[in-house]
């Protein structure tokens, strides 16, 4: 594409340079240029890569987008490098990348989940209730970046802007109809999905978590606002959904926040899907299922007492979706365990050796109190760190 092919959708403050150019290639990583490339230097936590500009200039980039400073970065540019200077160069990677992989969210439902504990379980869920119901899913999370015929490793569990619309690229190329998302805090306070157009967003909780970055609570729950903020409408007759956990007090304070059309579920009469007759053993989980469609009995290989929650957050996400009960029923019957989450180690002793990344206070306790449900013997624990 040609660089002024790029330039109506980011806010330029400077322009110096050749707008004919032709671009083959956008990096925020000076690692990533070659020849032909638009180098976008981000203000990261831990290094700022505006330093990397001349770096990435010798390498082969023909353009530069950096945010204003009171101090002017100098660097040798023998090369006439054109420059561009915008107020936020992490807005301007976002649209930038929408406008290079042709947005290619245009053909899919994406589906965010937020929330400190249960995103995994939850778009594990989802994905299968999916499946069962004829669609073509792909999913974007800690375990792994997957769609049909694809798995590749997950460096973090929300990539940065440039990243995600790559890898919706491909997946709408592979005809994939929903990608369901884990979304992180670091990734909603960092932008790293602003201009993607949810359809529907779901929170599974709020508890204390990530405080070495966020550094409050406060802040911490207005990132994961975020998503619900940012929920728009998607066409005549076809509302954004905001899925919420009503027995979370933070779910109760963003019902207020958002103004997307909101589907409540948890344990109280008033929740538009709730569970009643919840029963939990090594075999896994039952429980009735109350729902604005009617009421069904569900099964689940999950063990923990606390995954009705999100088996109710994935199923409400469904009906919010128009998923009918058969499907949800379906799905959430498919998948046999979650890796790392509540996971059985099969043996030949039947023994009760279960593997979990409980990595917070409130997810250890949750999983220790399932786990002791479950078994009368000793039990122990290790962690691991959580990817942002």
């Amino acid at each position: 594409m040609r660089l002024k092919q790029f330039m109506d959708v980011i806010k330029i403050v400077d322009f110096q340079g050749d707008p004919d150019l032709e671009i083959t290639n956008i990096a925020y990583d000076s690692r990533a240029i070659g020849p032909g490339s638009l180098f976008v230097a981000l203000k990261g936590h831990a290094q700022d890569g505006h330093h990397f500009i001349g770096d990435a200039v010798s390498k082969g980039a023909l353009a530069v987008v950096s945010e204003l400073s009171p101090r002017p970065r100098a660097f040798p540019n023998k090369n006439r490098v054109v420059m561009i200077q915008v107020p936020d160069s992490r807005e301007a990677l976002s649209r930038l990348a929408v406008r290079f992989f042709d947005s290619p969210f245009k053909q899919m439902n994406l589906i965010g989940i937020t929330g400190t504990n249960g995103k995994t379980t939850t778009a594990y869920l989802l994905e299968s209730i999916l499946v069962a119901a004829g669609r073509k899913p792909g999913v974007i999370g800690t375990i792994n970046y997957r769609f049909p015929g694809h798995v590749r490793e997950a460096p973090v569990t929300t990539p940065e802007s440039l990243d995600l619309m790559q890898i919706l690229r491909e997946m709408a190329d592979s005809a994939v109809s929903d990608v369901v998302m884990e979304v992180s805090s670091h990734a909603l306070d960092q932008g790293r999905v602003r201009g993607c157009p949810f359809r529907v967003a779901i929170l599974t909780n709020i508890s204390r978590d990530h405080l070495d970055y966020h550094r409050s609570m406060e802040a911490y729950f207005e990132a994961k606002a975020l998503l619900f903020k940012s929920l728009t409408q998607q066409g005549a007759g076809d509302p954004a959904k905001a899925v919420i956990n009503a027995d979370d007090p933070r779910g109760k304070e963003l019902i207020k926040l958002t103004d997307a059309q909101v589907m409540t579920y948890g344990m109280g009469k008033e929740c538009d899907v709730r569970a009643e007759d919840v029963n939990v053993s090594r075999a896994g989980l039952t429980a009735k299922l109350i729902t604005p469609k009617g009421e069904t009995e569900i099964g689940s290989a999950l063990i923990g007492e606390f995954d009705i929650y999100n088996i109710m957050a994935a199923a409400t996400g469904a009906l919010s979706m128009g998923m009918d009960l058969k499907s949800i029923c379906s799905g959430l019957r498919q998948p046999n365990g979650v890796p790392g989450r509540l996971e059985q180690v099969r043996n030949k002793r039947a023994l009760a050796l279960i593997v979990d990344y409980a990595h917070t206070p409130d997810a250890l306790l949750k999983a220790l109190s399932a786990v002791r449900l479950l078994t009368e013997g000793q039990i122990g624990r290790a962690s691991c760190r959580e990817r942002v």
